[in-house]
């Protein structure tokens, strides 16, 4: 099947969901056993029954297998956010006195994590620069234990040479794991070039209304399957049954919105190009920008989300353009209906690699608004940009 064909059959069973067309929302903490054995067995790591709701009912396996087949992954193990998918790969597969290298652009909350409660418990964390590439073999140490991507970043939107870092990873058997959410699993597949490990903020693309948090990693191997599955159990995280089912419902229509994003970013962003408030433009989908040569190879579309350099400007001034902007609202998340503007500080975060633009930045994301509209009051808050620092 085509992705499109497989948002819209993956995960569906209407025999099952008695003709109906969703499937239902299976709301359970206790699950009845028929018998003393099946009850018995539901520890065991080849029993693949429902034992427990914080294991998973019918509407979280639906979901799973629907993202597991959209990343043509064998499973899928979903999460009560993107955040908690990020930290249980991690904790299921280090051990106190490990090593990890992480991408030096990062979303921030999960370098926090790295640099705060991977500390705490014994685990060393290297940040590389994210344009290393094969260069990352110089940083591998014999404790050395997953190397985390993110491509694009999700502040400054590097792209990174996946298939370099997987072919060194793989020779000195350390995995790997990329957080996806940028592209979602419709314009990148992670797990085609080699990455061990998909990790899914479906609370944004997936979703697409702004209204649920979930997350998920998506693997091939069915071991690296269970080890994740146990160490999200025995966490006691999970995603509710209604929040999979919106989110699954979500997924149907991630194609039409995602190339809706794509259509409304692009324009935007050709547009901003000419503007003289503007640095640059950091879009890997765009043909001027630095990581365009990598994205064309390994991508096939781009998201609504990028960033904007501007020239230098002063906070104020920056401040009296994002609080005017009467269509881009001021919100951290993205990959929902709305469009979205915030101010990013990378130089604040690097510690591997330099971000020495001059100006601030922001970070965009173009919503299913009309393109005319956005652009309307992209040039009213550049006016008052430009006003606020003539002052």
């Amino acid at each position: 099947m085509h992705d499109d064909t497989k948002l819209t059959q993956a995960g569906r069973d209407s025999n099952a969901a008695f003709g109906a067309i969703n499937p239902a929302v299976h709301r359970a903490s206790t699950v009845l056993f028929k018998s003393v054995e099946t009850f018995n067995r539901r520890g065991d790591a080849r029993y693949d029954g429902y034992t427990y709701g914080t294991y998973g009912t019918p509407t979280t396996r639906a979901l799973e297998t629907a993202l597991a087949e959209l990343e043509n992954g064998t499973r899928t193990v979903v999460t009560s956010s993107g955040m908690a998918a990020i930290t249980h790969c991690f904790f299921a597969f280090v051990n106190p006195g490990d090593h990890v290298l992480v991408t030096d652009s990062v979303y921030k909350t999960t370098r926090f994590f790295c640099d705060k409660v991977l500390k705490r418990f014994g685990v060393d964390t290297t940040y590389y620069d994210p344009l290393i590439g094969r260069g990352v073999e110089n940083l591998i140490r014999p404790n050395t234990r997953i190397i985390y991507l993110e491509s694009p970043g999700s502040l400054t939107f590097e792209v990174q040479d996946v298939p370099a870092i997987v072919e060194v990873a793989r020779r000195y058997r350390v995995l790997t794991a990329i957080d996806n959410t940028w592209a979602s699993p419709l314009y990148f597949k992670p797990l085609d070039q080699g990455v061990d490990i998909s990790i899914q903020a479906g609370t944004k693309y997936v979703s697409g209304h702004s209204d649920i948090m979930i997350g998920a990693l998506t693997v091939k191997d069915e071991a690296l399957f269970r080890t994740i599955k146990d160490i999200v159990g025995q966490f006691g995280n999970c995603a509710g049954p209604d929040d999979c089912y919106l989110a699954l419902r979500g997924l149907r229509t991630l194609g039409v919105r995602l190339r809706q994003h794509e259509k409304t970013a692009r324009k935007i962003v050709e547009w901003c190009t000419q503007r003289p408030e503007v640095a640059c433009v950091r879009y890997p989908g765009w043909i001027d920008d630095p990581g365009y040569a990598l994205w064309k190879r390994d991508f096939t579309g781009a998201s609504g989300l990028f960033g904007l350099v501007l020239k230098p400007f002063s906070q104020d001034a920056v401040a009296a353009m994002i609080e005017g902007m009467r269509f881009f609202g001021i919100g951290a998340s993205w990959g929902g209906y709305e469009s979205l503007m915030i101010p990013v500080y990378p130089k604040l975060l690097r510690t591997a690699s330099r971000w020495d633009q001059p100006g601030p930045v922001l970070r965009l994301h173009a919503g299913l608004d009309n393109v005319n509209d956005l652009k309307d009051d992209l040039a009213e808050g550049f006016a008052r940009l430009t006003a606020a620092k003539s002052q």
